[in-house]
C-alpha cells in the first residue's frame, strides 16, 4: 500500500466488446464497437484528488497482478462489471494449459495484508445475468460483506429503487443530503452476519461494508452507471462524495 499522501486506486473492468448484424431488406452488414462503463466513477475519484489507475476487461485477463506485491501499489481495488473467469483464466492458462497463481486468493490475501477492496455491482458482477459471474464460493467472496446467490442475481427495477439509509452515522454517507435518487436496478445479496448495511432497498443491502483481517472490503450492489445508475443518479452531487468518502474509508482514511 501507499504512504499517506495521494490514495491511488485500481479500477478493474467496466469495458465491452459490442458485435452487432444490421439487416436492411435483402443486404446486411456486421460493425463492431468498444465501449466503457468507468467515465463517471474516474471522473469522480479524479476530482477529488484521488490517483486512479483504470484496467480494462480485457488487459486484465493478462495484466492484472498474479502476486500480492503486485498490488502493493494500490491503496483500493474496485472490481466492476469484471467476470470472476477474466481473472481465473489467464492466457498461459486458457490458451497454452499452463498453471497459474488463481488471482482472486492474490486479491483476497492481498485484503487481509491491509488493501481495500470494492466490488460494484452489474451484469457481470456477484454472480450476475445467467449466474455468469461466478464470484459465489470464490476467494474474493470470502472477504466481501455479502454472501453470493448461487443463481442469477440481477433484480431489475424500472419503476425506481429509492434507498433506504440505514446508517446515516456512516463516515460514508457523512454530509449526503437525502433523499438519494432512484436507481433502477441492483444485484440481491445478503449480508454478512459482521457486516455493516449503511444503505438497502426492500430488506437487501446497497451499500454494506466490512474489515477483513487487517483491510476493509465494501459492496456496492447497483451499478457506477446507466443503465442501473441513472444518469440522474450520477449527475447527484451525492455521487461524488459518496464515492470519494467510499474510497477513503476503504483505505483507512475515515
Amino acid at each position: 500500500m501507499s504512504d499517506h499522501g495521494v490514495i491511488n486506486v485500481l479500477i478493474v473492468g467496466e469495458s465491452w466488446i459490442s458485435a452487432t448484424t444490421h439487416y436492411k431488406g435483402w443486404d446486411q452488414f456486421s460493425s463492431t464497437t468498444y465501449e466503457s462503463g468507468v467515465e463517471p466513477l474516474r471522473a469522480a475519484l479524479s476530482a477529488a484528488g484521488i490517483g486512479i489507475v483504470w484496467m480494462p476487461s480485457h488487459e486484465a485477463a493478462r495484466d492484472f497482478p498474479d502476486h500480492v506485491d503486485g498490488l502493493a501499489q494500490y491503496d483500493a481495488i474496485v472490481l466492476s462489471d469484471i467476470g470472476a473467469n477474466t481473472l481465473l483464466l489467464h492466457p498461459d492458462t486458457w490458451l497454452r494449459g499452463q498453471t497459474r497463481p488463481n488471482r482472486l486468493t492474490v486479491i483476497r490475501d492481498w485484503v487481509s495484508a491491509g488493501g481495500g477492496l470494492a466490488m460494484a455491482g452489474g451484469y457481470l458482477s456477484f454472480q450476475g445475468i445467467n449466474a455468469s459471474a461466478r464470484y459465489r464460493g470464490t476467494p474474493v467472496e470470502e472477504v466481501l460483506p455479502v454472501r453470493i446467490s448461487p443463481w442469477d442475481d440481477r433484480m431489475e427495477i424500472p419503476e425506481g429503487a429509492f434507498a433506504s439509509i440505514d446508517r446515516p452515522d456512516h463516515p460514508i454517507v457523512a454530509g449526503i443530503d437525502g433523499p438519494w435518487p432512484p436507481l433502477l436496478g441492483m444485484n440481491e445479496l445478503e449480508p454478512t452476519p459482521d457486516a455493516e448495511v449503511i444503505a438497502s432497498w426492500a430488506g437487501r443491502p446497497l451499500l454494506a461494508v466490512r474489515h477483513a483481517g487487517r483491510g476493509r472490503t465494501l459492496a456496492w450492489a447497483s451499478d457506477i452507471g446507466p443503465h442501473w445508475c441513472p444518469e440522474s443518479f450520477v449527475q447527484w452531487p451525492g455521487y461524488a462524495r459518496l464515492w470519494s468518502q467510499a474510497i477513503e474509508w476503504l483505505c483507512g482514511r475515515r
